[in-house]
């Protein structure tokens, strides 16, 4: 003999169908009223580049390297995890304590790969002469990947800290990005906040 099984509770049509429709105009009514709330709000879009971001004073951007008191020991290129710095010297440098900057050898190469950095600022903690930092610029677009790499070696040689962006060059009509281009094109440093102090 088949086991009867118990039968399914049964809904009336009409009722599930009405029920259907209520639940679709009240979700359709909390939809509206949280697009309203944001129509009328205040926007918090900035008109970028015409409007300045504002960034966090910690804000970790694109390095400041200055070569003329960098001594090429090595020790930013050892705490980076990603190996992302790659420096090149003639001979041992060392800091002239008359002048303040690195004599002996030459400078060949300091290059950052910003392909691979992570802008963690570990770089920055064991430096012995504090001649490198984390910058502010924020964007750094390029129209191929050896163009990531920048040569802070190469750049010093033009007065520059920091490479100058596409957008900074192509935007110097608006005031602020012409204050910021003209900062950059001076070799003036950004602040030092997001670097890590040494203990």
């Amino acid at each position: 003999m088949p086991s009867a099984t118990p039968a399914a509770p049964k809904s009336s049509a009409p009722q599930g169908y009405f029920q259907n429709i209520w639940y679709t105009l009240k979700s359709i009514f909390i939809g509206m009223k949280i697009t309203l709330k944001y129509m009328f709000s205040k926007s918090v879009t900035i008109s970028y580049p015409f409007e300045r971001l504002a960034f966090a004073p910690r804000y970790r951007g694109i390095h400041e390297f200055e070569a003329d008191i960098c001594i090429a020991c090595d020790q930013c290129a050892k705490a980076c995890p990603v190996d992302c710095i790659y420096i090149d010297k003639s001979k041992p440098r060392k800091i002239d304590k008359a002048t303040g900057k690195a004599t002996g050898g030459d400078l060949l190469r300091f290059a950052i790969d910003y392909q691979k950095c992570m802008f963690c600022a570990l770089c920055t903690e064991p430096c012995p002469t504090d001649c490198i930092h984390m910058g502010k610029n924020h964007d750094l677009s390029a129209y191929s990947r050896q163009d990531m790499i920048v040569e802070f070696a190469e750049i010093d040689r033009d007065g520059l800290r920091t490479p100058i962006p596409l957008w900074m060059e192509r935007n110097q009509d608006i005031p602020w990005v012409k204050s910021e281009y003209d900062r950059v094109k001076s070799g003036e440093l950004a602040t030092k906040d997001a670097d890590i102090p040494s203990m």
